[in-house]
Order: C-alpha cells, then sequence, then structure tokens
C-alpha cells in the first residue's frame, strides 16, 4: 500500500523509457542478424519478459536499463514461452514465433490470463499458422511457417496484433500485404513501421491503411535509442496542471507515441503549457472541462479522468470499447475507485462523462493495473485528505519509479 497527502508539487521529473518503444526494439534485434545495442530499456517488468522470451528463442542478451546488447538469431524454443502480463508482448511473440515450423505455446499470468487473443489467430490463420487458444484466451498455441498472401484484419480492438503481423512478414514465404479496417491506434502501427525500417526491413505504405512487406528480407543490427514514455509521463503532467508545476524530461515533443497527445487535451484545459527540446513543463491553471476523442490512445482514460475530475463543469471522452480487456476493465474501475473519491462518472456507449468536484480521502485500489494505481495517486494530490492506493506495485509493470518520483516533486512529504 502507498499513502498520498493532499499536497503542493513542483520540480523536475524524467520520463521513464517508453515500454512499448523498448519491447519492439527488443524484438526486432532479436530478429536481426549480428549485434545490436539498445539504450535506455528502462527496468519495467514487461521489457523483463520480452528479453526472457526472446532468450528462450535464442537471441542472446545482456546488459542493463541503460545498455542492452542482442545478438539475433532466432531458433526454437524448447519450452513454452513465458509474457508476465505483457498484452503486447504475447501478441506480437505470437506472430514472431509462428516462423517455425514447429508448434509454439506463449502464455502469461496475472491479468493477461482474461485478455483476448482471436484478434490474433485471426490474422494467423490467414497467413497459413496453425493456431489454437483456450477459448480466446491464452495460452495460445501457433504453428508456422507463414505462407504470405493479401489479407484483411479488423484494427479496431488492438493494434498489437497488427504489430505482431508486420514484424513477423519479413519471415513469410510469399509477399504480404496486410489491408486494416477500423483501424484505431494507428500512431503505434506507425510507430512499428518506422522501427522496422530503422532494423533494415523495407514496408510499403499503400492507400486505405493497407502495409505491403516483401517476402525474404532480413532485419539487420543497429543501435537503437529508446525515447521516453509519454504514457507514464501523462500522470506527472497532470499532476503540475492540478496541483503546482511539474516539469517532465526525456520526452520527444515530435513522438510517434500516441500519448503524446496529453499535451492537446491540457491545453484544452486551460492548464499552462510550455513544449520545449526534449522536455514539457506544466502548470496550474484555471481548468475547464473537456471533450477528448481518446480512441487511438486508450492508455490516456486514467490520466485524463485524473485531470477531468479536477476540471470545472463535465469532461467527455471518447473510446471506452477500448477499455474493456486492458489490465483491468478501466472503464469499470476508474468508475468504482474514483467513485470512492467522491467524483461521478457516467458511461453512455463509447463515451465516458466525468463531473469535476471535490476529491474524498479514502482507501483505493489498483485492481492490479498499474494505470488505475498511477491515476489515484495523482488524484490524490487535490483529496481533502490522505488517500491509501492498495496494491500499488501493480506500477512496476510500466513505470516502476513512479512514487519515488511523485515523492521527490510533493511539497510536503
Amino acid at each position: 500500500m502507498k499513502l498520498v497527502k493532499p499536497s503542493v508539487v513542483k520540480g523536475t521529473v524524467q520520463a521513464p523509457a517508453s515500454k512499448s518503444v523498448a519491447q519492439r526494439a527488443i524484438a526486432l534485434a532479436a530478429m536481426a542478424k549480428g549485434q545490436s545495442i539498445i539504450y535506455n530499456i528502462g527496468s519495467s517488468n514487461d521489457c523483463h519478459a520480452a528479453i526472457d522470451v526472446c532468450k528462450a528463442m535464442g537471441a542472446q542478451i545482456n546488459g542493463d536499463a541503460q545498455r542492452l546488447s542482442v545478438t539475433g538469431g532466432l531458433t526454437y524454443p524448447a519450452e513454452q514461452l513465458h509474457c508476465g502480463e505483457s498484452g503486447l508482448s504475447i501478441r506480437m511473440f505470437s506472430a514472431i514465433a509462428s516462423i517455425f515450423d514447429k508448434p509454439v505455446t506463449l502464455t502469461g499470468c496475472g491479468s493477461l490470463a482474461n485478455r483476448p487473443m482471436h484478434m490474433v489467430t485471426d490474422g494467423l490463420f490467414k497467413l497459413g499458422v496453425s493456431c489454437s487458444t483456450n477459448n480466446g484466451k491464452q495460452p495460445i498455441t501457433v504453428r508456422g511457417p507463414i505462407k504470405g498472401g493479401s489479407i484483411k484484419v479488423d484494427g479496431s480492438l488492438s493494434s498489437q496484433a497488427i504489430t505482431g503481423l508486420l514484424m513477423a512478414s519479413p519471415f513469410a514465404q510469399t509477399d504480404v500485404t496486410i489491408q486494416v479496417k477500423n483501424l484505431n491506434s494507428r500512431p503505434y502501427i506507425d510507430l512499428t513501421v518506422e522501427m522496422m525500417e530503422e532494423f533494415g526491413v523495407k514496408v510499403d505504405r499503400l492507400p486505405n491503411n493497407t502495409y505491403h512487406i516483401a517476402a525474404h528480407q532480413s532485419y539487420k543490427a543497429c543501435e537503437y535509442n529508446v525515447e521516453g514514455d509519454w504514457s507514464g509521463a501523462a500522470f506527472m503532467l497532470v499532476a503540475g496542471a492540478i496541483a503546482g508545476e511539474v516539469e517532465v524530461t526525456n520526452l520527444n515533443p515530435k513522438s510517434l507515441q500516441a500519448d503524446r497527445a496529453i499535451v492537446d487535451a491540457l491545453m484544452a484545459t486551460g492548464a499552462t503549457v510550455s513544449i520545449n527540446d526534449g522536455s514539457i513543463s506544466v502548470g496550474k491553471g484555471n481548468l475547464l472541462g473537456f471533450d477528448f476523442d481518446a480512441r487511438n490512445c486508450p492508455d490516456l482514460f486514467p490520466p485524463l479522468v485524473t485531470l477531468a475530475a479536477n476540471c470545472k463543469g463535465k469532461s467527455k471522452i471518447l473510446g471506452v470499447t477500448r477499455l474493456r480487456s486492458k489490465e483491468s476493465d478501466r472503464a469499470a474501475t476508474l468508475q468504482q475507485e474514483f467513485g470512492k473519491l467522491g467524483i461521478k462518472i457516467v458511461i453512455n456507449g463509447d463515451e465516458m462523462v466525468v463531473e469535476g468536484g471535490s476529491i474524498k480521502a479514502d482507501t483505493t485500489f489498483s485492481h492490479g493495473d498499474h494505470r488505475i494505481a498511477m491515476a489515484c495517486a495523482i488524484a490524490a494530490l487535490r483529496a481533502t485528505g490522505e488517500v491509501a492506493i492498495e496494491d500499488a506495485q501493480a506500477v512496476n509493470k510500466s513505470y516502476p519509479n513512479f512514487f519515488d518520483n511523485l515523492y521527490e516533486i510533493l511539497t510536503n512529504h
């Protein structure tokens, strides 16, 4: 359990490494010929899971959070691949593991047990891969090889499976063309394509969200620097907007990460926002309710709800259907936990309406969800008294230093 008291915040925080970028970089380096050096991967649980999976598939990996050496070259794993609690890892590596002509089983733990895998099997089936799941959930077993061809896939629920399909496509027997219908989270697909090209594989971007990857291309080793994580930084930026002034460093204002859109939301509320070269500063303002489309960036819902709770009037956030299969059912858990804090949240179809108000002191529960834990902690800065967060260690999934960073900028801690 962690305790957070009402406080003014003031100071500078370094954004953690982006776990979504780091996991992609580790996977690409593991498939590449030669030795890659990846800088600043961080120490999140999800990145450790990606490293373990790649080691099990034969990659040689050494180093630490600051500098990781990866010598690529995948071989058939002698054991199940355990992806921890990482939705990106199990969906991405399921496709990558299908380059083998023998069955590979991937599994995970915790909240991953309830996350759907049908979007993985749908695409792989169409590329000639045999797949089986546990009634649409993990464990998932795949058996290649990938044959290739032209396919259509649904991108409305998750971009992670599409990332896996794109990454595995150079190993297909024939060229692969993927048309994505109802594409949400397009920035994450753009990120995947850009990173594939950094590692030497060409992806042709065609009209109508269509991607063509020529067969028999090879990934090439390179040096890659993992940028800061906008998803984790969003909470600290919101802290500045509601409770003082915070500068977050190690952020690329031109990043392809979808959660960079938090800046747009902060500006819409009337917070003071300064965009610098490599950092963002946010100060408290007379915050007003806002409307925001989060369908491309569903991970922003928790910090956006925290922000909205501190705005005058109602805020409307679009994209609720993207929340049902995260580490928790985030629509329900945000309603429940912020309800304890005295904040009314109403869900109308795909829209969440948050009514700003006074935040009460109470004991909250993370539901094992890192972003719920962080949202409750930041909300506590403006509470009427101390807020407790049970199962606060959930933050280790993406931002192990979150509470250390937060306590360092509290003026009364």
